[in-house]
């Protein structure tokens, strides 16, 4: 802080509130701490009696919380993402499309490592709307020694992209129902409409639907055809538990299917299956897909259709936040299920 004449205040940064005063008409503040001071200003500033200011001044060692901000932002923000205009010294970031939010959840942690350096977001790997924010910048002080914003930019550069919007791509999709139940129709199928539905919000379009009976070579005949006629995800219905004639996993390991994972650490959808056809992911899908809103169905397709590779090592750290609160009625995706 120093004190400068009025006249050579231009470009600097208050350090206090400015009070405008007229007797009968107005009392109130006219300029904010932080405003920086632009030459319109003088001829007012002078009026209300102030030939000098208490000012920090801005240079290429300091910055003002409005730049810093601004740099921040522009640091961290990759694909998909819009930058706000500085208000009262926070920028945000907001989505300009839908899709999957990815974080690099590690340089985040570094960047926030870093002493009055605020860079905050929502959960990583969850399905957003255009113009939703999904994080907000800002540093502590007015101003800020300019080496710690370059140390963000330089994290930003090491980890581009820190925050992205990735597009869900429009896939063919083939549906296989399983059950004697269904095959045989002594009951109405009810896994499909909501498989279809599902599909259809995210942008996707359903190939077809091949009903299948509790055997495990009609299972494996039905998966190769909808491959065969096109489907780049298989889903399949129906038959994942451990029971004995539920043999699902076994038609799906018969197709060819190379098992990620059977199981995962969610309720909803411990059951589940992940398995690759080639470059065809196939999903079996527990029963509890039907009547539960979300469930592990929800949080692993959406990153498969944002052209991500799930491993075994991302079902597994789906078990922080993979159970389900069973919120009534069901907030999801607005909720901290699958966020970990």
């Amino acid at each position: 802080m120093k004190v400068v004449p009025v006249y050579e205040a231009e470009g600097m940064v208050l350090y206090h509130d400015i009070t405008e005063i007229v007797p009968g008409k107005v009392k109130g503040r006219a300029y904010k701490k932080g405003h920086i001071v632009q030459k319109e200003d003088i001829p007012k500033l002078l009026r209300l009696g102030k030939e000098h200011l208490y000012v920090w001044e801005v240079n290429e060692n300091v910055l003002h919380e409005n730049e810093a901000a601004t740099r921040i932002a522009k640091a961290v923000a990759g694909p998909g993402l819009v930058i706000t205009e500085p208000v009262e010294g926070k920028v945000e970031l907001r989505a300009v499309m839908n899709g999957l939010l990815k974080i690099n959840t590690r340089a985040l942690e570094e960047i926030n490592d870093i002493s009055e350096v605020v860079l905050a977001t929502i959960h990583t790997n969850q399905q957003v709307d255009c113009d939703k924010v999904v994080a907000g910048c800002r540093v502590v002080p007015l101003v800020i020694d300019a080496d710690k914003i370059r140390r963000v930019e330089q994290l930003g550069k090491t980890n581009y992209p820190v925050v992205e919007i990735k597009p869900l791509r429009s896939l063919k999709v083939g549906i296989v129902t399983t059950g004697s139940e269904v095959y045989h129709g002594r009951i109405k199928d009810q896994f499909g409409p909501v498989m279809e539905r599902k599909i259809h919000e995210l942008g996707s379009v359903v190939l077809r639907q091949i009903f299948a009976d509790d055997k495990t070579a009609m299972i494996a005949e039905a998966i190769t055809t909808l491959i065969d006629e096109g489907a780049e995800m298989v889903i399949t219905t129906g038959g994942m538990s451990v029971d004995p004639d539920d043999v699902t996993p076994a038609g799906i390991r018969a197709a060819g299917g190379q098992v990620i994972t059977y199981g995962a650490p969610v309720l909803p959808g411990s059951m589940f299956m992940l398995a690759r056809i080639g470059d065809v992911p196939i999903l079996g899908v527990p029963g509890c897909a039907m009547y539960h809103k979300a469930t592990i169905f929800d949080l692993v397709v959406t990153r498969i259709l944002a052209g991500e590779e799930v491993t075994r090592k991302d079902i597994a750290r789906l078990a922080h936040g993979g159970l389900c609160a069973g919120c009534d009625p069901c907030q999801y995706p607005h909720c901290p299920f699958g966020k970990g």
